[in-house]
Order: C-alpha cells, then structure tokens, then sequence
C-alpha cells in the first residue's frame, strides 16, 4: 500500500526501533515528521540514510517534555503539510536499575521525573496537539509504544532493566490508549504496542545488557518462549500493521514480547487421573 500523500510524525526516529520504524514508512512514500533533540550523532547518521534513501522527511529540534515547543511543532506540520496522519508515540526514557543503580544516588536526582515525563507526558502532549490536524484528515491513526514492564515492574529476571518510574508510566499508556480511542473515533484509531527485550531497547545493543552476566542472560532467555529478543525492524513491522492494515482494531493493546510474560509457567504433562 502506497502512502504517498500521507504524513507521519515519527518521535525517536534516531534511534534503532524509531528509525526502523521511520524507514518502514519512508519506504511506502509517507512524508516524515521527525522531532529530534539529542543523539546528534545518530541524528546525524538518520538524516545522511534517509537522504540517500530518498525519504521527504523534516526534522524540527523539540523537547516534548515542554508544551510549548511541541504547540510550535503541531504549528510547523500544520504549515508545512497542512496536517498529519499518523503519530506513532516513540517517546521515553527509563533508567535501567543495572546502569543506574538506585534512585537515591546523587545521578539520579531527577531520573523519576525524566521517566515520568517522557514516557507518559510527552506522549499526551503529542497527542493533545497534534489530534485537531489528524482530525482534518480521517482515516489516520495513532500507535502509542509501550513496555512490558507496566506488566511486571521491578520483579523477575527482568528488574534489571525496569525502574519504578519508568514501570508506573507505562501503566498509564494503556489508560491513554482506551481513553484516546474514545475521544479520537471514529475518524482516528488509537492502538499500542507493548514491547518485551527488544536488541537496542532493553536488549543486545544497550548498556544494560553489556552489564548482565552470562548467567542473567540466560535467565532471561528461559523466560522467553521463543528463545530471543526482537528485532526493531519486527517492531516496525507491528507498527505499520496497527497503523495501517489494521482498520478495524481500536482500543486495541497488542503485546509483544516474545512470550516473555507467560514464559515463567510451563505446561506440564497432564497426570493419569485416579478413576
């Protein structure tokens, strides 16, 4: 399906799941809408591939911690497309317990509310200014990214990787998906997507995961059912699909992980019976 004429505004496209997530989109003709503000060597690296991928992509600098410069942002797609058609909420920071160690650390001083803030009210902010324009133009939708730790918090072999802070705001997405759904219907769908270990996010490629021992690795791996972490661009995949394929999903919370969440119960054989 081409999408030529559409527009998505696609936060995190720096980064590994947000830039394969970009690239699925570029690929099919949509225009990017790329909010940027730190990484500048990967910015840098995004905007030399997709240059040369051929992508019409626009990068505006923006804290979406701050409402007035995500307002400015809402303004500038507004000038430049006259509106936009798909947000996919890309947006969060979480301290890895194993890379920060404990919130009463001096570091940390301000870790909780960073965790807070991007993952829980960027994202509502994204969506509260950018709803009007998506409105203008039915048919569109919003993905709001979100982990497996509103599931699990900070317990299991996974606690490495999940703070406090960043499991309770992840608890919230899913009330902004079905409230969103709500309120955005029936013109704008809304739907999420719930990650496991992702390589890059919580996975092979971070600094958490250089950090785990050989034993931790492999009490992670016995919890997935499949045996691996994801793949961004498998994340990227589901994503196109709720944005774009599935048309007649809602509301709809999607999990993927691997199997990770229903890892820790196996199926034993069923016993004789006594009759």
């Amino acid at each position: 399906m081409s999408l030529h004429g559409k527009v998505a505004c696609i936060p995190g496209a720096s980064r590994p799941i947000g830039r394969a997530i970009a690239r699925r989109f570029g690929k099919r003709g949509a225009s990017l809408v790329l909010p940027i503000f730190d990484w500048p060597e990967s910015i840098a690296e995004m905007k030399d591939e997709f240059t040369a991928a051929g992508f019409e992509f626009f990068c505006l600098e923006a804290d979406l911690r701050k409402e007035e410069e995500i307002a400015a942002l809402a303004t500038a797609v507004k000038d430049r497309f006259g509106g936009v058609d798909f947000l996919i909420n890309n947006i969060e920071r979480g301290g890895m317990p194993i890379v920060h160690g404990s919130y009463d650390l001096p570091h940390n001083k301000e870790q909780w509310d960073l965790e807070l803030d991007t993952t829980l009210k960027a994202k509502w902010l994204l969506f509260h200014h950018l709803h009007p324009l998506m409105q203008q133009r039915p048919g569109g939708a919003v993905v709001n990214i979100s982990s497996i730790a509103a599931l699990l918090g900070r317990s299991g072999p996974a606690a490495v990787f999940f703070s406090d802070g960043y499991s309770a705001a992840n608890k919230g997405i899913q009330l902004f998906t079905e409230t969103w759904a709500r309120q955005a219907a029936p013109s704008v769908r809304v739907n999420e997507l719930m990650l496991g270990l992702i390589r890059g996010r919580h996975g092979e490629g971070t600094r958490g995961w250089v950090q785990l021992t050989e034993e931790q690795k492999g009490e992670l791996h016995d919890n997935i059912l499949l045996k691996r972490t994801g793949s961004p661009e498998e994340v990227a995949n589901a994503v196109y699909f709720l944005a774009v394929e599935a048309t007649y999903c809602s509301g709809t919370v999607l999990r993927m992980d691997g199997g990770f969440t229903q890892g820790a119960s196996r199926v034993p054989p069923l016993p004789d019976g006594i009759l």
